[in-house]
């Protein structure tokens, strides 16, 4: 087809800004991490009861690794997307443009500040 599938107020952009990919980022990084998460839970909590029998206990133990790694993981990698996005629109806003440089410096900032932390 060659018209487009949207009707578009005048003078709206027809690609995304940083500020509107900033939520699917987070949000995407969050059920990343809670994915990760519940697996590394998962591979954990198997490890750790591999002496027990099959029982509620050893349910319960595993469930409860699998809900903290995926909660401790979602909230990393959320809070980095977060830290990203934000450094992002500001870096955009600042210079009145967006190219690839704003990526650069965003993920930097974003390592940067993360590593500070002692968290690498």
């Amino acid at each position: 087809q060659d018209t487009d599938e949207f009707i578009l107020p005048t003078g709206a952009n027809k690609t995304r800004g940083r500020f509107e990919l900033a939520f699917f980022t987070i949000g995407g990084c969050c059920m990343t991490g809670a994915a990760f998460g519940a697996l590394n839970g998962l591979r954990l909590g198997l490890k750790e009861t591999q002496n027990m029998v099959w029982s509620k206990p050893r349910n319960v133990q595993i469930l409860n690794m699998v809900t903290r790694q995926g909660a401790l993981w979602a909230n990393t990698l959320g809070s980095l997307a977060l830290l990203y996005s934000a450094f992002g629109v500001i870096i955009e806003k600042t210079r009145k443009k967006e190219d690839d440089l704003n990526t650069i410096a965003a993920g930097t900032l974003t390592g940067m500040l993360y590593k500070k932390n002692g968290r690498v």
